[in-house]
């Protein structure tokens, strides 16, 4: 039986190589393509595969990224496979922290993908020949799901020690420098990044939400939404929305309304003790 896997890069000719070389090797049943973060997350819910190729630097959220709101989420009741894929290697020690199952650098060589993908099928087999889960094993793994969001989250961390007080935000032609206390929010949008204020909206230089937030102060602003970051001292007010679910109505010109995912409801909750 074939492994399923879902390939997710920004770049089209990187996917075409790797869908190239998997087919070349035979048994990877590739079950969907993402071009990016956010799309890496959707994919890897709905199609739930063994296996997943993941660009570390993406619009919207980089591989480590997608992988902190997977296991944040706990949308799936085991995590697929993961193999990080990328131009450069300095991220090969946090690939390894997080249990990636490897570390392929650009170009690819399909020598080096045919070990990749033999040993993924061994963890795989590893874990389908395991009992049902009793409720010590369960809470085994959710206790192992929470280790890995603290380790995701110092690693996070540790890249916003030397925070910058000050942004540059692309204005037409100008770049702006604007206070962080002044930002209301940012949103992904086509792979751009929107920084508003209540007197500029322009656009960040970031190619990610994520690359923004190691630049911004963790005690102010808030990723309430996969494709959104807030500024908590600009929030106006909270909407009670659709199912128990949320919108923010920020402070803004336009008041703009930016929805609360699910998981991130209960931070929420705690924040302003709803």
């Amino acid at each position: 039986m074939p492994i399923t896997a879902v390939i997710v890069d920004d770049e089209q000719l990187a996917r075409e190589e790797l869908k190239y070389l998997l087919d070349s090797i035979g048994s990877v049943e590739i079950l969907a393509e993402g071009t990016n973060g956010i799309e890496a997350v959707d994919l890897i819910e709905e199609h739930q595969p063994d296996l997943v190729f993941l660009d570390v630097q993406m619009p919207g959220l980089d591989g480590f990224a997608v992988l902190k709101q997977l296991v944040d989420q706990r949308a799936m009741e085991r995590l697929p496979q993961i193999v990080f894929a990328t131009a450069y290697d300095q991220y090969a020690v946090r690939a390894f922290d997080v249990n990636a199952v490897d570390y392929l650098l650009k170009p690819f060589d399909r020598n080096r993908i045919l070990q990749t993908v033999d040993r993924a099928r061994a963890r795989i087999l590893e874990n389908s020949q395991d009992e049902p889960p009793s409720k010590a094993e369960t809470d085994r793994r959710e206790t192992e799901m929470d280790a890995l969001l603290q380790l995701l989250n110092r690693q996070q961390n540790s890249t916003r020690a030397s925070a910058p007080s000050k942004l540059i935000v692309q204005v037409q032609s100008r770049l702006l420098l604007v206070d962080q206390a002044e930002i209301c929010f940012a949103a992904i949008e086509d792979g751009t990044i929107r920084v508003v204020t209540p007197s500029v909206e322009g656009h960040s230089k970031c190619r990610t939400l994520e690359d923004l937030l190691e630049l911004l102060d963790p005690n102010l602003f808030w990723r309430a939404h996969r494709g959104f970051v807030v500024n908590i001292n600009h929030i106006r007010e909270v909407v009670p929305w659709f199912k128990s679910s949320y919108q923010l109505r920020m402070d803004d010109r336009k008041q703009t309304e930016i929805p609360v995912s699910r998981a991130q409801t209960k931070r929420l909750r705690e924040l302003f003790n709803l």
